[in-house]
């Protein structure tokens, strides 16, 4: 399929210019139209300064002002007659996106037209057209010029012809294309709804605070935790997204909206743009009460460790933890051997045969479910992390003898990783906030929204997540994942935990701790 070389963007907005800067940039000859007087102008203007800066910088070859000439303004849409593709970026309004695919039939019959829609599917749109088999969705991520990543979406009649022409010029404009099923959020938003909705329902059982919530993700090599995010969105376009999928859906427990989104509406505080929302920001939109994250200890046994660590458990993090107590100098070792163990840390159910570990303080992985629940009036504290460990997460319930919390602490900070004390539930924090993440991605692929090479590459590139989840799913252990899943079921009793088919046909295909997603089901 050969690459458009007219192109056409149908508003200038942020992304519209964004998405005409990408166009202009493959070397197509690209208009740009909006309604709004001077806005089409102003779009243009804002292109060519992007497609400057590139050149300045050295991240883009060629002369600014010759790329910068391929860009002009539309008076109206009629001027896009010899468009073979144009795009639409226009407001989130079904019926103005009706109005503009009906007249770009009119004036364009031959072009492919592609809807940048981010929230509205693809098929709701297309009868607008006067051949739908020409409608796909072209999905950029914000801001285009420098997120890496389109999303193609065919709806129900999209053709295989007008799906081509999106990617190439997709791949034409240097995006990393990957290829989704319509439905809600299509793959990539789809697949991170859990990042803030589960935050969300931490925060509304008081199991962490905010600033804790955000602080945890952040070790794990997230850029901002969920609550950072919600305030940079806007709470409100958070609110209206989670209502949207909800309604599509037809009530998806995983999707429901939370409460607390809401009250924050009600109250006005939406984030960045009003100065208040899970954070308060000063006039250049900094966060003045947000704490500095926990720096790490020097790793090394402290002094008076008088006896053996047993660290059981055949989990990828029980490794991790193993090799990492060596190098701090503590005496490590899978079981009691004769002397008396200072700190026994349990890292998920032991294996059948193995011994009961006993005659010491205990620390235990929340994963299979609540400190309650596996240590029933015992006196142990409880703990989580994932692959590769950045910060440990500590719980306690009322039983916790005080010496199980202060070697908990001692240990992982002997680790040199820092800790910090949660409410109790499967999963602590991270542990259930990934896991429902990768759940999502498992149901998304197992219906053939995607594949899982595309998910991973899309919340990389599109979400900026430190790995793909599925790839660090593999890496943390399915059966990690499917133990909180499955712990948080069990105590909430709530289809929102349930666990995807597909996550559990591939961890139970395997013996513990070989089983791996992109091996098993790297497409649909």
């Amino acid at each position: 399929m050969s690459t458009p070389q007219v192109i056409g963007v149908v508003g200038a907005g942020t992304m519209g210019s964004g998405i005409a800067q990408l166009a202009a940039q493959s070397g197509a000859r690209t208009l740009l139209y909006d309604p709004v007087d001077g806005a089409a102008d102003a779009g243009v203007e804002r292109a060519r300064a992007g497609i400057a800066k590139l050149v300045d910088k050295g991240r883009l070859g060629g002369d600014a002002r010759e790329i910068g000439a391929r860009l002009e303004v539309a008076d109206d849409l009629e001027a896009f007659a010899l468009c073979e593709l144009v795009i639409e970026a226009a407001p989130e309004r079904l019926d103005l996106k009706h109005q503009i695919f009906g007249e770009l039939s009119r004036v364009a019959p031959r072009a492919v037209l592609a809807s940048n829609t981010s929230s509205i599917p693809i098929t709701s749109i297309a009868p607008a057209a006067a051949d739908p088999t020409r409608v796909v969705g072209l999905h950029f991520f914000n801001p285009a010029p420098l997120m890496q990543l389109v999303e193609v979406i065919a709806g129900l009649e999209s053709s295989d012809e007008a799906l081509a022409v999106a990617r190439a010029a997709g791949e034409a404009m240097g995006r990393r294309v990957i290829d989704a099923a319509d439905g809600p959020g299509f793959l990539v938003n789809r697949c991170n709804r859990p990042f803030g909705l589960e935050a969300l329902r931490l925060l509304q059982e008081r199991l962490a605070p905010v600033e804790a919530v955000d602080a945890i993700v952040r070790a794990a090599g997230f850029r901002m935790g969920p609550f950072e995010l919600q305030d940079l969105v806007g709470i409100d376009v958070g609110f209206e997204v989670s209502k949207s999928f909800h309604e599509l859906s037809f009530g998806e427990p995983r999707w429901r909206p939370s409460p607390l989104s809401a009250q924050k509406v009600a109250a006005g505080h939406l984030g960045r743009k009003t100065g208040q929302g899970w954070y308060a920001y000063d006039e250049d939109g900094v966060a003045v009460d947000r704490p500095d994250d926990p720096e790490a200890p020097e790793p090394g046994a402290p002094a008076g460790v008088d006896g053996p660590v047993i660290i059981s458990g055949f989990l990828p993090v029980a490794d991790e933890l193993r090799a990492l107590a060596d190098e701090a100098g503590f005496a490590v070792e899978d079981e009691a051997d004769g002397a008396v163990p200072w700190l026994i840390v349990e890292c998920g159910p032991p294996d059948d045969d193995a011994p009961v570990l006993q005659g010491a303080p205990r620390v235990i992985l929340c994963a299979e479910g609540a400190l309650q629940a596996l240590d029933q009036g015992g006196a142990a504290a409880g703990f989580h992390a994932l692959s590769p460990i950045g910060l440990v997460e500590l719980t306690r319930t009322p039983a916790t003898a005080d010496v199980a919390a202060a070697r908990a602490e001692m240990f992982f900070g002997g680790l040199g990783l820092p800790s910090v004390w949660v409410g109790d539930a499967p999963g602590l924090v991270l542990g259930r906030i990934v896991a429902q993440v990768v759940n999502e991605c498992a149901f998304a692929v197992g219906e053939g929204i995607g594949s899982a090479e595309d998910v991973d590459a899309g919340m990389k590139l599109g979400l900026n997540y430190p790995t793909g989840p599925l790839a660090w799913a593999d890496e943390i252990g399915l059966d990690h994942i499917v133990m909180i899943l499955d712990g948080l079921r069990e105590e909430y009793g709530e289809e929102r935990y349930r666990c995807a088919p597909l996550l559990r046909r591939i961890t139970e295909f395997h013996d513990h701790g070989h089983e791996h997603f992109h091996e098993d089901h790297g497409s649909p």
